[in-house]
């Protein structure tokens, strides 16, 4: 792993030309800090007319993605999906010239990507974007990236561009995609949790503000959990004198009771209990909280294979390099 430092090193030639296909809010953050930067830049997007002020602060926009590709060394595309990219590029003209893909998307569609690339000895890298636009082009913003390592080393200094730190994970192109579905995983079930408690407050007829004092102190315990927690997973051990996966399922079954009696979805509930019902009945039940993470990858580990074998597009080349096995039962 290679963290950059938040401050762009002193160019010793002209900053080299960028490309930004898909002009999207993300894409226009993108194009605005590579334009910042001193960096000439050119900018495409399917739907026309979504440079915004781009083209006054000095990029080109292309009339073609043709046009795009032939002006820019550093080719970076922020588009909807992943079946968009692939729809988009071209497979020629890519002489000199490297990809930079920061669209969101799966490990897997991500590596194929990268399969595709080599096939049309295209250089590519995988990046995850891990900040809002308002962060783009200031200390705050936070990109990963994976793939190959002579193309993060070619497009280094211009991603600088972005601002704050860019992390390379390693070679398997896609190690970036993984953490941000990891990460996005942890946000988008946190969201859901407090619209869910402020739902299930509300049907108990307490004001969301006088909720709130007391919910914002759950992020204070998860940012002291989550070290905590790997530390456990690394060592195979997980103590139980804070609290219990016997006492989480206990808890899960009132949750789930108390939600389902004013008429809530209990899915994400219920998921959870299943899991600690798991450990309990595997004779686990006094290990700690973080025992509930090798039980959910042992559950998952055959489906997933299935789920990578029959999904479309998929590609078994590096499909798993450096994916860690779950920790064994402590």
């Amino acid at each position: 792993m290679t963290t950059s430092p938040s401050q762009s090193p002193m160019p010793t030639v002209r900053p080299a030309p960028v490309t930004v296909l898909g002009l999207g809010p993300m894409g226009r953050a993108l194009a605005a800090a590579f334009l910042a930067a001193g960096h000439p830049l050119t900018v495409w997007n399917r739907t026309p007319g979504r440079a915004g002020d781009l083209a006054d602060r000095g990029a080109t926009v292309a009339a073609s993605v043709e046009e795009a590709l032939r002006a820019g060394h550093v080719i970076v595309t922020c588009l909807l999906d992943h079946d968009v990219v692939r729809a988009v590029l071209p497979a020629a003209g890519w002489s000199g010239r490297t990809l930079v893909d920061l669209t969101s998307a799966e490990p897997d569609q991500a590596r194929a990507l990268a399969d595709w690339a080599a096939d049309h000895n295209i250089r590519h890298l995988d990046g995850a974007i891990l900040t809002p636009t308002p962060a783009i082009g200031t200390s705050a913003a936070a990109v990963l990236y994976s793939g190959d390592p002579q193309a993060y080393e070619a497009v280094r200094e211009a991603m600088a561009a972005l601002g704050g730190t860019g992390t390379y994970l390693g070679a398997d192109p896609g190690r970036a995609a993984a953490y941000e579905v990891a990460l996005l995983d942890l946000f988008a079930t946190s969201v859901h949790g407090a619209a869910h408690a402020f739902a299930l407050t509300s049907a108990e007829g307490i004001a969301p503000g006088d909720l709130a004092p007391f919910a914002v102190r759950i992020s204070g315990l998860l940012a002291e959990m989550i070290p905590r927690w790997a530390e456990q997973l690394r060592t195979g051990r997980f103590p139980g004198e804070r609290s219990t996966v016997a006492s989480a399922a206990a808890t899960l079954a009132r949750l789930v009771e108390a939600a389902a009696g004013h008429g809530l979805d209990v899915g994400a509930l219920t998921a959870a209990k299943r899991a600690a019902d798991r450990v309990v009945a595997d004779g686990d039940g006094e290990q700690g909280l973080a025992r509930l993470v090798p039980a959910m990858a042992a559950a998952s580990a055959v489906t997933g294979k299935v789920h990578r074998l029959a999904t479309p597009g998929h590609s078994a080349r590096g499909a798993t390099a450096g994916v860690p096995a779950p920790p064994t039962r402590g």
